[in-house]
């Protein structure tokens, strides 16, 4: 069986997708999966066993000058490689409108999506020959692995999802000096906790010379900034290179733990099962937190950042860093 799924962003989101391909790989032996997802996030289908082609989009680029020149070009050679294969089912896991009527549309093949009342925009589901209920009231890879599920006619299993790319990461690993990964950037200034406070937790877990050293990634000039800031002062705290998406995840299977705020890397650690403490302020963690082993939320009681403290992820930290 061969299948077009679209899941296009955030990288959380579509890290969430993963579980469900594995739930389709296990129920259904010869299945096999292309995948449209927006160019920044390329690699991520690329760790599954069950994928084989991957469709690079580009709309979030694109609409900034849709109609020029160049971009009318992408979008040409784009609609080309779509349409390439005729698919035996096309499923839009995005469940919006750009989705849809950009993508999912134009793909050949029967086309599977949310209901009205399941899709995160109700007039996406128009541009679907299926339309399925999705029970909006369940984390976000549950509903993911709900959909597939529906789509392509199997039973969803019952046991926690299982995102399928750790092997391709832990057997890699080599040897290494104990480390802590602190992911201490998103895209939402409200989900930033305090520098000062993190500053404070270096401080903590560095104090009295324990032999465990902290990495900092980084993504854009601003974080770099950020990244130094922390590591200003403390010999043990490394600001790594720039890396793309395959090198942080290797980085990250070989951590002994990471302390994050809400971001897609912080889902990334959640995908190759690491122990995981994500801080959560203004978003809830029910339906988009950690989802997996060893994923613990530290929920701030205001919604406010600043609001959680050093202590309590001092106490959650003491098993790793000992």
């Amino acid at each position: 069986m061969q299948v077009l799924l679209v899941k296009t962003s955030s990288m959380g989101d579509v890290l969430h997708t993963l579980p469900a391909l594995t739930d389709a790989m296990n129920a259904r032996e010869k299945i096999r999966f292309d995948w449209v997802i927006e160019e920044n996030f390329v690699q991520i289908p690329t760790w599954h066993p069950a994928v084989d082609k991957v469709i690079p989009v580009a709309i979030r680029r694109w609409r900034q000058h849709w109609f020029s020149k160049s971009v009318r070009a992408e979008r040409a050679l784009f609609k080309q490689a779509l349409q390439k294969k005729h698919y035996d089912v096309v499923i839009d896991a995005q469940g919006l409108l750009k989705s849809a009527a950009l993508i999912t549309r134009l793909a050949r093949g029967i086309k599977h999506g949310f209901d009205r009342q399941s899709a995160r925009e109700a007039f996406a589901s128009a541009f679907y020959h299926q339309r399925h209920r999705v029970d909006k009231n369940q984390h976000a890879v549950e509903r993911l692995r709900d959909l597939l599920a529906k789509s392509l006619g199997y039973s969803k299993p019952s046991c926690r999802g299982d995102y399928g790319i750790r092997s391709a990461f832990v057997s890699k690993n080599r040897p290494h000096d104990p480390y802590l990964v602190l992911i201490h950037s998103t895209t939402q200034e409200a989900k930033h906790w305090p520098e000062l406070h993190w500053r404070n937790l270096i401080e903590q877990i560095t104090k009295g010379g324990a032999p465990i050293k902290i990495k900092l990634p980084w993504g854009t000039e601003p974080e770099y900034q950020r990244a130094c800031r922390l590591a200003e002062g403390f010999s043990q705290v490394e600001v790594l290179p720039h890396c793309d998406l395959e090198a942080i995840a290797h980085i990250l299977a070989s951590a002994q733990a990471v302390v994050s705020v809400d971001t897609g890397l912080s889902h990334l650690a959640a995908a190759l099962g690491k122990p995981n403490l994500t801080l959560f302020g203004p978003t809830d963690p029910l339906l988009i937190g950690g989802y997996g082993d060893h994923q613990m939320s530290i929920v701030s009681e205001t919604k406010k950042m600043d609001a959680i403290f050093v202590d309590k992820i001092m106490s959650a930290l003491k098993q790793y860093i000992l």
